[in-house]
């Protein structure tokens, strides 16, 4: 199987002055996309401790110039692992548009207060679903999902409390890559670096 790539060339001189911002292009190009059906998914790659690694998809919840941020449950494997080893990467697929953007840094909890303020922007049946999910832990079958999650509906008719198992994480960039499909596999690499003073844009052999 083969994909030709045509897209224009991704020059030093076009890109945005910062990440955030060429990251802000890039994105908005991505949500305007038909083709593409969740533009703020985006697949997270962590390591335990002894360095056995692990990945799945999430959904981007906020981005500014601090960085990344999703939510998921603590205990789950994604939150044990982060809280053991605050590193990861993330990867946006954007394949239809023939771009990708690869973010590496630490990893931190976001506060409370902005846990609190996302957990009740959600619909209510997904913060049911997420309160009666013992994520990535084995369960006997569905049925017990359900019945935790009715049993949650039951208890709190109103507004339901953020389990405090379950937050945010914003991960924090230490550099940014911008991929872009080219022909003939000279795709365009052009990556931001934090140098630990400033940012500094490479570019990278595909």
């Amino acid at each position: 199987m083969r994909v030709g790539y045509d897209r224009p060339a991704l020059t030093e001189s076009s890109l945005a002055a910062t990440w955030f911002a060429q990251f802000g292009e890039w994105f908005a190009e991505a949500v305007a996309a038909p083709e593409i059906v969740e533009p703020n998914a985006m697949v997270v790659a962590t390591a335990a401790a002894d360095g056995t690694p692990s990945a799945r998809t999430v959904l981007l919840k906020d981005a500014d110039e601090r960085g990344l941020t999703f939510y998921t449950h603590y205990t789950s494997r994604k939150g044990r692992e982060l809280t053991e080893n605050p590193r990861a990467t993330l990867l946006f697929p954007w394949h239809p548009i023939q771009r990708q953007v690869n973010v590496a840094g630490t990893v931190h909890r976001v506060p409370e207060s902005e846990s609190d303020a996302y957990w009740n922007t959600r619909p209510r049946g997904s913060r049911l679903g997420s309160a009666a999910s013992p994520q990535s832990r084995v369960v006997p079958d569905r049925a017990a999902l359900e019945r935790a999650e009715a049993e949650l509906a039951a208890r709190y008719p109103d507004a339901v409390p953020r389990p405090e198992t379950w937050g945010g994480f914003r991960l924090v960039p230490h550099t940014v890559e911008f991929w872009q499909g080219r022909p003939d596999r000279l795709h365009d690499r052009l990556r931001y670096r934090n140098d630990g003073e400033t940012w500094v844009v490479e570019r990278l052999g595909p």
